[in-house]
C-alpha cells in the first residue's frame, strides 16, 4: 500500500499520535479487569446511546460520551482526546451513519465489541417526495437519502420498541464481556425493557383518539414515532431543520395542513425556531416544541423517559386528544 507523507510537520504530528493510539490499541489488553478498578469502559457517541449504556452497564461501566449535553450530534468533530478513548474502550455504542467522524474512529481503531444500533433496528428512509408528501422506504442496504452521512432515518429511538431491541443488544455485549456481572446487566436490561414497554403503551393510549392526525415538524425527525403510532408527520425540511423552504414545499406544508387539520408547527430544543415561528405564521398555525432527543441541555434535570412524556403531551395538545 503506498502512503503520502504529509507535508507539514501538524500533519506529521498528527500522524504520530494515530499511529502511537493504533498500536496501543493493537498491543493492549481487551480485558475490562484492572482498567477502571474492574468497570468496563464504554464510549457512547451521543445521548441515546449514552443514556441506554448507562440505565443497562449501572455501576459496572465506566462512560465516555463523545457528544456534550446540548449539543447537535451531527456537528461533532472528535478530539484527539476522544479518540483515544475510543481506542482504548471495552465497547462502543452508536449509530453507524449519524456521526461520520465516530464511524471512522470506530472502524481505524478495530474495536473488538462495537454495538452499532443500526444492525438491530435497520433504518427507514422516512423522505420528502417531489409533491411534499412524506413517504417511508424501508431499507434494505444503501439508500439514496441522506440524513447528514447517514443512509435513512437515524432516529429509531423515537420509536420506544425500536429502541429497546437496541438496548437488548447492549445488555447482550456487556455480558459477553464481562461474564461475572452478566445477571445485573440482564437484570437492568428487563427493567429498561419494561420501562419502555410501558412507555409504548402510555403513547398509545394518549394518541388513540384525536381530532387529527397530522402534524407539521421543522424536520423529519418523528418518522418512526409517527409510524407506529398511525400519525402523520409533515416536515417542513427533510435534513436541515433551519434551511429555508422552497414554495413549492410551503405550498405542499399549507395544502396538508388545511387538509387534514393541522393546529401546531414543532420546532427542536436545540435549534432556533426562527423557521417554524415563520412558517407557523405564514399558515396561521401555533408553535410548541416535539424534542427528538439528540441531545438534552440539562441531563441532571431531565431524561429520555421525562421528555418523551413531555413530547407526549405536547402531541396530544397539537393533536386535539381526548
Amino acid at each position: 500500500m503506498k502512503i503520502r507523507r504529509p507535508s507539514s510537520p501538524a500533519a506529521l504530528a498528527v500522524t504520530a499520535v494515530v499511529g502511537s493510539l493504533l498500536l496501543s490499541a493493537c498491543g493492549g489488553v481487551s480485558s475490562a479487569a484492572g482498567k477502571d478498578g474492574g468497570k468496563l469502559e464504554v464510549v457512547a457517541s451521543f445521548y441515546p446511546m449514552e443514556f441506554l449504556t448507562r440505565q443497562i452497564g449501572g455501576e459496572h461501566v465506566k462512560v465516555t460520551d463523545l457528544t456534550a449535553p446540548g449539543v447537535e450530534p451531527h456537528d461533532l468533530e472528535l478530539t484527539a482526546k476522544q479518540v483515544a478513548a475510543v481506542q482504548r474502550a471495552d465497547a462502543v455504542v452508536y449509530l453507524k451513519g449519524l456521526q461520520p467522524t465516530v464511524d471512522k474512529a470506530v472502524a481505524q481503531s478495530h474495536v473488538k465489541h462495537a454495538v452499532d444500533a443500526t444492525a438491530v433496528s435497520p433504518l427507514v428512509d422516512h423522505h420528502l417526495d417531489e409533491g411534499g408528501e412524506g413517504e417511508n422506504e424501508a431499507h434494505d442496504g444503501e439508500q439514496g437519502h441522506e440524513h447528514e452521512g447517514a443512509t435513512g432515518d437515524p432516529h429509531i429511538w423515537l420509536d420506544p420498541t425500536r429502541y429497546a431491541a437496541v438496548a437488548r443488544s447492549v445488555g447482550a455485549e456487556f455480558a459477553e464481556i464481562d461474564p461475572a456481572n452478566a445477571a445485573d446487566y440482564q437484570r437492568n436490561t428487563d427493567d429498561l425493557v419494561a420501562r419502555l414497554t410501558s412507555l409504548d403503551g402510555e403513547f398509545k393510549e394518549g394518541l388513540a383518539n384525536t381530532d387529527t392526525r397530522t402534524f407539521v415538524t421543522s424536520h423529519a425527525a418523528f418518522g418512526y414515532l409517527a409510524d407506529h403510532y398511525g400519525l402523520e408527520q409533515v416536515a417542513i425540511n427533510g435534513v436541515d431543520p433551519e434551511a429555508e423552504p422552497t414554495p413549492s414545499r410551503m405550498a405542499a406544508i399549507q395544502r396538508a395542513a388545511k387538509e387534514n387539520g393541522a393546529t401546531t408547527v414543532f420546532f427542536e430544543a436545540l435549534v432556533s425556531p426562527k423557521l417554524a415561528e415563520t412558517v407557523a405564521t405564514d399558515l396561521g398555525l401555533k408553535t410548541a416544541v416535539l424534542d427528538p432527543l439528540e441531545g438534552i441541555k440539562e441531563p441532571d434535570r431531565n431524561d429520555y423517559f421525562s421528555v418523551m412524556r413531555q413530547n407526549l403531551t405536547n402531541l396530544r395538545a397539537a393533536l386535539g386528544a381526548r
